[in-house]
């Protein structure tokens, strides 16, 4: 019995080092989007996609964080976007403004965390209202012009979101080129009109952060029954990418469930 439980306790000490490594080993990858209806002059426009930081938590997730800002300011992305949860409690916000000035043309929307609005019992809300040089949107818009082209990114407050209250189809331009929204939630796509945006970017799950590994499928510990946890979605009403992020709440561990951040290289389809 004593060797058996031994053993049990190697390998849970075993499990616990890996949930803890990974936590910190981003994955930093490029990925060809098609995006029906995008103008040819916006062919191969890229934008890097992070999310889910949680800023000020003991975690590997700031490695993750820190390594993911260093390759993004290296490759020089057209734009950058920040889909929610900056921080989980108020030391977050310091390492936070040190961060966005090294990322280029930045748009950002908060997520349930940066509010406290989660289960998570270690997540204290911290005020975020302007991070200059990054733009913060909260069901707001902004157009940028690039290659000759309009591109609108608008952004969704999770405070209205969580009401029911949000509508941003009512802020997209039909004239923009590229419409883009950024939302902490992936389940806002199935709130919207066809064709009311061109991309929409999302985080939220962790891809599942905790996650088994089956012969034939991956079982997520959590989020068992979301739809659309990670990785890219093609149809209508829109493309839409969903961030594993690069943070972890509750536990500081990832399994399977690598943090990541990704250079959207957008194609005409």
């Amino acid at each position: 019995m004593r060797r058996e439980l031994g053993a049990a306790g190697a390998i849970a000490a075993a499990g616990l080092a890996w949930g803890w490594f990974e936590a910190g080993a981003v994955r930093l990858e490029r990925l060809d989007v098609p995006v029906p209806g995008l103008a040819p002059e916006l062919d191969g426009l890229r934008i890097a996609h992070l999310s889910d930081f949680h800023l000020g938590v003991p975690s590997r997730g700031g490695v993750a964080v820190r390594r993911a800002v260093d390759w993004v300011e290296a490759i020089r992305p057209d734009l950058t976007a920040i889909s929610g949860d900056l921080v989980s409690r108020p030391r977050g916000e310091p390492i936070l403004r040190e961060l966005l000035p090294r990322l280029p043309r930045c748009y950002a929307v908060l997520g349930n965390h940066d509010l406290a609005e989660s289960r998570d019992p270690f997540a204290v809300p911290t005020p975020l209202e302007d991070l200059s040089p990054a733009t913060l949107l909260k069901d707001e818009s902004a157009t940028v012009v690039l290659r000759g082209k309009t591109v609108q990114i608008v952004g969704v407050d999770p405070l209205t979101f969580g009401l029911r209250q949000s509508r941003p189809e009512t802020l997209a331009d039909p004239d923009a080129d590229l419409r883009v929204l950024l939302c902490h939630f992936p389940d806002v796509i199935e709130q919207l009109p066809d064709g009311a945006f061109h991309l929409v970017l999302a985080g939220h799950l962790h891809a599942g952060q905790i996650v088994v590994p089956l012969p034939r499928r991956r079982l997520r510990l959590s989020h068992l029954r979301e739809p659309h946890v990670h990785g890219l979605y093609t149809g209508p009403p829109a493309v839409l990418h969903v961030s594993a992020g690069l943070g972890t709440t509750f536990v500081p561990f990832r399994f399977f469930a690598r943090p990541e951040a990704t250079d959207l290289v957008l194609r005409a389809a």
